[in-house]
């Protein structure tokens, strides 16, 4: 790997863990204004000291995050696509690879619907995304999307996607968790993350995810729902940073999620 692309995914990645812990806040490219991130400014702006990287869209990105944050951007830069459209899997790359330049962003990202229609579509846009980073020196972070069929979310099916995706040359791969996670791990030979998903039932139900992902060779976690849509969401990053950087166990986190919450409540008493 070049010395910028390596210079630009240790951003992502820190090279004294070898994990992550990304933000997603791209949601809205399919989704729209999701319940607590309506004004993405003020759902972003808490968090972003306390992620080691952010994934918008480049509207999100140019609207509402603070030009002045040394924070990495993973870009999303696929779409055209919506909930209430035929089908989600049939996306297509939205943005210029040299707008994803201007923007300073340290990799860019896009879905593949792997079994679907639109395989073919979505594995040439990948194949295209690389061979525009292997140009300018930018990680391409490939998402093993599954539209509205969650049941496909098994090892079989996920390690398949992954592995594509490393050959096809992505540099990092995002992925749903799922029984026998270390399977796919296994088989991919670039680092993966998981996605949170939808909101869990508790936090303490995401900080086991995000540990049993950990333990079982995932390089960190890009979490969206679970943490904004947390009614802490400040003390929720934190916990689950214990559990990715320091190997926190999920009840450890959650001692330390449930201590930092009752410090945010003592400071809003005094507003």
């Amino acid at each position: 790997m070049d010395w910028g692309m390596q210079n630009r995914l240790n951003r992502i990645i820190r090279p004294e863990t070898g994990r992550t812990v990304m933000l997603a806040v791209d949601h809205g490219y399919f989704l729209g204004a999701m319940s607590r991130i309506e004004n993405p400014a003020t759902t972003i702006e808490p968090l972003l000291p306390h992620c080691d990287a952010l994934m918008p869209t480049r509207g999100v990105l140019r609207t509402s995050v603070d030009p002045a944050t040394d924070t990495p951007i993973v870009l999303r830069v696929s779409g055209g696509n919506s909930i209430a459209g035929p089908n989600l899997a049939d996306e297509g790359i939205t943005v210029d690879f040299e707008d994803a330049i201007r923007l300073n962003v340290a990799a860019v990202a896009l879905s593949i619907y792997v079994g679907t229609n639109y395989e073919n579509q979505t594995l040439l846009n990948l194949s295209e995304l690389v061979n525009n980073g292997q140009t300018y020196g930018i990680p391409v972070l490939a998402v093993t999307a599954v539209g509205k069929e969650l049941e496909k979310r098994d090892a079989r099916y996920l390690k398949l996607c992954c592995r594509i995706a490393a050959e096809l040359g992505a540099a990092f791969v995002k992925t749903y968790y799922c029984d026998d996670f270390e399977q796919v791990v296994a088989g991919c030979p670039v680092p993966v993350v998981i996605a949170g998903g939808p909101k869990l039932k508790t936090e303490l139900d995401a900080m086991k995810m995000a540990h049993d992902a950990i333990s079982r060779g995932a390089a960190g976690v890009d979490m969206g729902r679970n943490i904004w849509q947390s009614d802490f969401p400040v003390p929720m990053i934190r916990a689950v940073r214990e559990v990715v950087h320091n190997n926190a166990t999920p009840e450890e986190a959650h001692e330390l999620f449930r201590q930092l919450k009752s410090e945010a409540r003592k400071e809003t008493a005094k507003i």
